[in-house]
């Protein structure tokens, strides 16, 4: 028989090994979702203690390996230095380091690299803007079904598997220029012939359908059971733009193809200026609004990118901001933290507002569809007048202490006080004011379109 000493030891042993174990999953997990590659600005502290919970941070050290001077300290070189920022060194000049994170100094827990760049300043937006897209020929959005003379429902379109998402580029050879087009080309081609070609291109493959139309007892037109439409539109907000090169970034989310994933495949894009004249507020399970029109004067600029983190583009001329007049330093994805914060946004003509928030989330890796922060609304007055986040609100830059940090995207629809925010760092990297990190390494975009019936 076993004593009952024995017995303490080995159940003592047993709470020690799975204790250990515990820990050691514990901590792999937080190594694990921790950046491999990190940014600082020229000028910057290099505090890593928001990367991970204080229990963790406190007991790492970072044994450096960099290239000559680009860290610098207070008193003398350092081989090794605690996560604390008050033992921290200063970015000094660009260049890159390596970081061999240990636990109590001996333990390998994490390797960095840490890639020191020239400080970036942008100019807050804040301003309210509307978003036109121009597809390359039309895109299909949904289905529509034809009501028949005997009033019987059919989709044509549907049972050749023509999806929403897909762009018809020509129908019989000719090239699509609008959804009216389209809709002229299937009735006239179709009183003329029993099927007709489309060429469609869906998810980057070109191919063709043949498809047969049917005559329409409400429209009294041939037609194949679509919803179309040849371009987006919608309001939003600037988040920033650089007076140097006039490249800008907003929305902070990507405009998708209606039904189906990926970006909007659009031919031409800009953005021009839009007045806020009503809110229709947001409420648990239903999302609020702004509702304007775009004007002829003020904001002009050219769209060439749609991305998760936002669209990118350059500005024809630069923007005054009446509460941010100098650029702002952006903050690093890592220097982030929770706590209050400024938004700016526009609730009534072309009026820009600031806003207090608190920063309730910073996730430890961005999201893929880029959402990185959890924001709740705290100013009485936005709450008062919007409810909180609505459409349109979507790209409002995010500031706190004196740098942009990100940008609005989304709302949550159970409480439109909370929302989602992007980081301001991918977004400048999206706009190409920030170099790539080398290798190794719904939204509120408010749609004033609707769809043509084909």
């Amino acid at each position: 028989m076993i004593k009952t000493t024995d017995r303490r030891k080995i159940l003592g042993l047993f709470f020690f090994v799975l204790i250990a174990v515990t820990s050691y999953i514990f901590l792999v997990q937080f190594a694990a979702v921790a950046p491999a590659q990190l940014r600082v600005n020229v000028g910057d502290k290099v505090a890593l203690d928001n990367l991970f919970p204080g229990c963790i941070s406190t007991r790492l050290t970072a044994r450096v390996f960099e290239e000559e001077g680009v860290l610098q300290w207070r008193e003398g070189k350092k081989q090794n230095f605690s996560l604390l920022q008050k033992e921290s060194p200063i970015a000094a000049v660009p260049g890159d380091v390596k970081l061999d994170l240990r636990l109590f100094g001996v333990i390998p827990f994490k390797k960095v690299t840490l890639q020191v760049v020239p400080p970036v300043k942008v100019m807050a937006g804040g301003h309210s803007i509307g978003v036109l897209l121009t597809a390359d020929g039309v895109m299909v959005v949904g289905y529509s079904h034809i009501t028949l003379e005997n009033g019987s429902k059919v989709c044509p379109a549907k049972e050749v598997d023509l999806l929403p998402g897909a762009l018809i580029l020509n129908v019989e050879g000719t090239a699509v220029h609008s959804d009216l087009h389209l809709s002229y080309l299937i009735d006239h081609l179709a009183r003329k012939k029993e099927e007709i070609r489309l060429r469609v291109k869906y998810q980057e493959k070109t191919k063709e359908i043949k498809v047969k139309p049917q005559f329409c007892r409400e429209t009294r037109r041939y037609r194949i059971g679509l919803l179309v439409r040849d371009g987006a539109a919608g309001v939003g907000t600037l988040t920033f733009y650089d007076s140097k090169t006039k490249k800008f970034g907003a929305l902070g989310h990507i405009i998708t193809n209606s039904g189906a994933p990926g970006a909007w495949d659009f031919k031409n894009g800009r953005i021009v200026p839009a007045s806020v004249q009503s809110i229709q507020k947001g409420q648990p399970g239903k999302i609020g609004e702004k509702i304007g029109f775009f004007g002829e004067k003020g904001i002009s600029g050219n769209i060439t990118k749609n991305t998760q983190f936002g669209i990118f583009g350059e500005l024809r001329y630069n923007l005054a901001n009446p509460i941010f007049s100098k650029p702002l330093p952006v903050a690093m994805g890592h220097q982030v933290k929770e706590g209050p914060a400024t938004i700016l946004t526009v609730l009534k003509n072309e009026k820009i507002e600031a806003f207090q928030v608190s920063i309730q989330t910073v996730f430890s890796r961005p999201r893929s569809d880029g959402k990185a922060l959890i924001i709740k609304v705290t100013d009485q007055k936005l709450i008062s007048k919007t409810g909180g986040i609505i459409q349109g609100m979507s790209g409002s830059p995010i500031i706190q202490e004196g740098k942009l940090v990100g940008a609005v995207t989304h709302v949550l629809i159970n409480d439109p006080t909370k929302g989602y925010g992007v980081l301001a760092e991918v977004m400048l990297e999206e706009a190409g004011l920030l170099s790539e990190r080398k290798e190794g390494v719904s939204g509120g975009f408010s749609s004033v379109v609707s769809g043509n019936r084909i």
